[in-house]
């Protein structure tokens, strides 16, 4: 009987040895992987890769990784909202958000995406006025957010910076002197044109046409030059009847860019 009881009591030790090492093999997994997740977070946690501060040493983008937040925004969620108080500025390294006005109708109005490498905020950071617009992700996002001062210290210290900055403003008050010219001049049809070309990257090769991959939803179009999705629709059709659109697997294909430029300056040119 005491025999007995001895190798019970082994079988149990051995037992709760058993359990608390394999505990202890679990733990020490649990925290290899939340290691490995930290350094893979540190090395997307940083600005090296926005075009922004490409002249700037890695010491210097280290110093401005500091003082930036980061953060991740799954799908779906607002990153930013249309007239928010905050005026930091937001440098997307990783995935790709969508800006969104909201018309007092309620209709939504797209005015562009930005994909890593590009920011947004700095107009509320440097005339500290609300947001202009929302800023929603449409895929998983991870960004840096820059205080305004920091962001303001950086343009004034570093030329390449504040250059970069005034070539992108420039640029974007052209793209809204064209939009505001199509929506005065066009009708529907060939602002979906102008959408369509602005959507599209040339094919590769020496191909003429251009490809816009993955294709567009007809009510992103929609809400891009402000109409209705039916509308879109039927002109798509249409475009694929006179063999200036095709379909094809993960791309919306057009065949003539030229000629769509060609109709959409003589749209103009009779208006």
């Amino acid at each position: 009987m005491r025999n007995r009881t001895v190798q019970f009591g082994c079988k149990k030790r051995l037992q709760s040895d058993t359990i608390t090492n394999a505990a202890r093999s679990v733990d020490q997994a649990i925290r290899g992987i939340a290691w490995q997740g930290n350094d893979m977070s540190r090395k997307i946690e940083t600005l090296a890769a926005i075009p922004l501060f490409r002249s700037l040493d890695p010491e210097k983008i280290h110093l401005l990784d500091t003082q930036c937040l980061w953060h991740r925004t799954l799908r779906n969620q607002w990153i930013i909202e249309d007239q928010g108080s905050s005026n930091d500025v937001f440098f997307v390294v990783s995935g790709t958000a969508r800006v969104k006005l909201q018309s007092i109708s309620g209709r939504e109005v797209l005015l562009r995406e930005i994909i890593a490498g590009e920011y947004f905020g700095e107009l509320a950071a440097i005339d500290n006025q609300p947001r202009s617009s929302g800023i929603v992700a449409i895929t998983d996002v991870t960004t840096g957010r820059m205080p305004a001062s920091v962001f303001r210290s950086a343009v004034h210290a570093y030329p390449d910076v504040c250059d970069q900055l005034l070539s992108r403003l420039a640029a974007e008050i052209r793209k809204l002197a064209n939009r505001v010219n199509e929506f005065t001049t066009l009708d529907a049809r060939y602002r979906i044109y102008a959408e369509l070309l602005r959507l599209a990257k040339p094919a590769a090769g020496k191909s003429v046409s251009y490809v816009i991959s993955p294709p567009p939803v007809h009510a992103d179009i929609a809400a891009r030059v402000s109409i209705r999705r039916e509308a879109v629709a039927r002109e798509l059709k249409a475009l694929e009847r006179a063999g200036l659109v095709q379909r094809r697997t993960g791309a919306l294909v057009l065949t003539d860019p030229d000629r769509l430029r060609d109709l959409i300056e003589s749209a103009a040119e009779l208006d």
